[in-house]
């Protein structure tokens, strides 16, 4: 009984539920008074970020989406390539000009012996050249991403085997892409050595236990959630309510 009466009323809420207008809308009086007020207190723009953004720069990816075995793409690395120019009425003008310079992606040079992958995850990955090969800080999120830093940086620079991997902490975006830096499985004879910070397995999971649980389980109640990029700005949309 519970059950059916659970399900009439998601049906109901499904069916009755007003359209939503998705449409871009010009910014009202109120937003546009208060990015203008932002605009006027930004210190004045002499490009030295943006050329320290390009500074080192190497080379990237020709294909710009980053795929699975399956071919679905998992990361578009030009997805924020239209955001430049003068920001819109409708953004914030400090938050537009750090995605001009955010938006950059590629290998980079960071000084001798020492470079980063940006641009291909949430966080970066860095390469340091070792007597043995790689060894790689932080190796992003997913598997996929981290192979295709991987083998971006060994394009450009040289085929070097992983001879050691540094997590710098338990956040997942810099250390769940490992299996990505291997073709197999290291096995008892070529071991490579993991450093990472103390009792990082047990924060890494007691993270996830505590809040990554807290994080599903909102999804779970507010249904699926998908961003629509907008030439005005990124607006969030929750596009379905479920019951637990």
């Amino acid at each position: 009984m519970h059950k059916t009466a659970l399900a009439t009323l998601l049906l109901l809420n499904t069916t009755m539920a007003p359209a939503t207008d998705l449409a871009p809308k010009p910014a009202s009086p109120a937003t546009i008074s208060a990015n203008a007020a932002v605009k006027s207190a930004l210190p004045v723009d002499n490009g030295s970020d943006a050329r320290f953004a390009e500074q080192g720069f190497i080379g990237t990816l020709p294909d710009p989406v980053i795929r699975n075995a399956k071919g679905d793409p998992l990361w578009n690395l030009d997805q924020y390539a239209w955001v430049e120019g003068s920001a819109p009425d409708s953004v914030n003008p400090s938050l537009w000009r750090h995605m001009t310079i955010l938006k950059r992606h590629g290998l980079y040079k960071v000084t001798d012996g020492v470079w980063q992958v940006r641009g291909f995850d949430l966080s970066n990955m860095t390469l340091i050249a070792g007597r043995t090969g790689w060894i790689v800080v932080d190796p992003l999120t997913r598997r996929e991403m981290a192979q295709a830093a991987l083998k971006l940086a060994n394009s450009l620079l040289g085929e070097r085997a992983v001879s050691a991997v540094i997590f710098t902490h338990s956040h997942s975006d810099h250390f769940g892409g490992v299996r990505g830096l291997f073709d197999q499985v290291p096995t008892k004879r070529n071991r490579v050595p993991i450093i990472a910070p103390e009792y990082f397995v047990e924060e890494a999971a007691s993270e996830n236990v505590i809040a990554g649980g807290a994080m599903q389980r909102g999804l779970g109640l507010v249904g699926a959630t998908s961003v629509v990029i907008l030439t005005t700005g990124i607006l969030w949309i929750t596009v379905a309510v479920l019951a637990s």
